[in-house]
């Protein structure tokens, strides 16, 4: 049976196998169920779906940040912001929150849904088809003491790149200083 994979947006992908010019095995992901398709997982591989729901085949990654550190920042978002739509992705030693380009309100109100019932469906069908941008991060810089610094996201036309904010710390008091920021216009006054 071969290896295949609902994304969030219950879309299906199926893992293929090709060749490279020097003859070494290549993955990849496609939507089409007919071909040189994959049946066992390549050792040392997992597969990966990143903020904006496509998916990938690629090395499994060392697991740096602990499962409580990411359930933190979870929290932290639902308690202290006033973000509904927003994705975290961990890469190596870095929680990155990405939130939505698209306001699934207001795009929702445009749409002019009559009834609560076509409301809470329309909202659910638009939410699935919203993208994603970077926009905070927590970069752990020492292991042994667990302590992160933040960036965010800048995007002045000579700089668009991530810039450092406030302290180094403990995770919980960061994600208390910095996610209720998220969407908000105080985000972009933070340096």
């Amino acid at each position: 049976m071969p290896i295949k994979y609902e994304n969030r947006k219950g879309q299906t992908y199926y893992l293929y196998q090709g060749i490279t010019k020097t003859g070494k095995p290549k993955y990849f992901f496609s939507m089409k169920s007919e071909g040189n398709l994959v049946e066992t997982m390549p050792d040392g591989y997992e597969i990966y779906e990143n903020p904006n729901a496509q998916v990938f085949l690629r090395k499994v990654q060392p697991k740096i940040i602990t499962d409580e550190e990411r359930a933190n920042v979870e929290e932290g978002i639902k308690k202290f912001s006033s973000l509904q739509d927003y994705q975290i992705d961990i890469k190596q030693e870095i929680i990155t929150v990405y939130t939505a380009d698209q306001d699934v309100n207001l795009l929702s109100e445009l749409l002019n849904f009559s009834g609560r019932n076509e409301m809470r469906e329309g909202k659910t069908k638009l939410r699935l088809s919203i993208s994603y941008s970077p926009m905070l991060r927590f970069v752990l810089i020492d292991r042994a003491q667990r302590t992160f610094l933040t960036q965010r996201y800048c995007f002045l036309g000579r700089i668009d790149d991530w810039i450092e904010i406030g302290k180094q710390g403990k995770l919980q008091g960061l994600v208390e200083n910095y996610v209720k920021h998220l969407g908000q216009e105080s985000f972009f006054e933070l340096h």
